[in-house]
């Protein structure tokens, strides 16, 4: 869909940009040196934007040397207290995030408004649907796509009103299907960036789950300018769940894309073992690659030949491909460590061209 181009410090959102990954920090903001830290962990897992809480003006005194510190541009999320806001832009903020109605009186919203205009600060309007207005929810009769998809719409009217534009949408609940419905009618009805993610999506293997199906499903209709994945989990989670729906979903090509079988009574190697360590030994590779860990004769062979590298399992050792040619056979003691040796191998070209 074609969006809005917004400047989120050095990261474009929109506008056809690459499909930005982001997280939010878990720590206690007012805790410099602790948030510090766990966002340079997210940095380096992949996360192109972070969120911090700011519930209190301790913890925006401390965004300053946070953002010194930063290496990825930061986000303030804003509830109620308009004044956290201007504090966050003073301290160089790269985006506010707020909720429609969470500041209530327009001449705040206005102030707000004027600050980040002035500092070049785009505003997130971050809809959720367990704090919808007491009107919007009488208005639709519930939570429903309509219901948050006009609260969001609303906030951005009455951000137009005060002569701002640099607004971007994302429109969430713990219902998927709620959640898709909701944004592909968004991106039916404005062109602002729309932020992807199911919220409150649990814990880790049902949040990636809930995630990959909501985020998954827009991403695939074309919908979604940067993302993020809602895990009760450590963040670091989040990012490397995010890097794999983009890559499942054809929208990012970074990284070690691994192929496996799930291994039936035909395999005689130990596909799970070789695929699983695989996976953690190649987790920093950017080459972007495709990799098939395959067990047996029926399939195994074709997929290896079609990935860039693979393996395919035989009585006790694995047929080696690489770019689709046989180069030769691996017991299923060195098969490991010949895969790890190869991907470096192909890095090394990758970088040459």
């Amino acid at each position: 869909m074609n969006t809005n181009k917004l400047q989120v410090g050095t990261v474009t959102i929109g506008g056809g940009a690459d499909i930005s990954i982001q997280s939010m920090t878990c720590t206690d903001t007012r805790d410099v040196a602790a948030t510090l830290a766990q966002i340079r962990a997210l940095a380096t897992a992949g996360a192109h934007i972070v969120r911090l809480a700011v519930p209190d003006e301790q913890a925006a005194h401390a965004l300053a040397d946070i953002r010194r510190g930063s290496p990825v541009p930061l986000v303030a999320d804003i509830h109620f207290d308009h004044r956290l806001a201007l504090l966050a832009v003073e301290a160089g903020m790269d985006k506010i995030r707020i909720n429609p109605g969470n500041l209530q009186k327009p001449e705040h919203v206005k102030a707000v408004a004027d600050a980040c205009r002035a500092r070049g600060i785009p505003i997130r309007i971050g809809v959720n649907a367990g704090s919808l207005s007491a009107d919007i929810l009488t208005r639709f009769g519930g939570p429903t796509p309509e219901a948050m998809v006009a609260s969001g719409l609303e906030q951005a009217a009455q951000l137009r009103m005060f002569d701002f534009h640099d607004i971007a949408l994302s429109i969430k609940c713990s219902n998927v299907v709620s959640t898709i419905q909701a944004t592909r009618l968004a991106s039916q009805q404005c062109a602002y960036p729309l932020h992807l993610g199911v919220t409150e999506a649990g814990t880790s293997y049902t949040g990636i789950i809930k995630s990959a199906i909501g985020i998954g499903s827009l991403l695939c209709d074309g919908i979604g300018d940067t993302i993020r994945v809602s895990l009760t989990a450590d963040p670091c989670e989040e990012v490397t769940a995010a890097k794999a729906i983009l890559r499942a979903c054809g929208r990012l090509r970074e990284g070690i894309d691994i192929i496996s079988c799930p291994t039936c009574g035909r395999c005689n190697v130990d596909v799970v073992t070789v695929a699983t360590a695989l996976q953690e030994r190649v987790a920093h590779v950017k080459t972007p690659l495709t990799v098939a860990v395959m067990g047996c004769a029926v399939n195994g062979p074709g997929e290896a030949r079609h990935a860039d590298l693979g393996v395919a399992g035989g009585n006790g050792e694995f047929l080696l491909f690489e770019h689709g040619a046989i180069i030769g056979k691996v017991s299923t003691t060195t098969v490991l460590d010949t895969l790890c040796e190869r991907i470096a191998a192909l890095e090394t070209v990758h970088e040459a061209l």
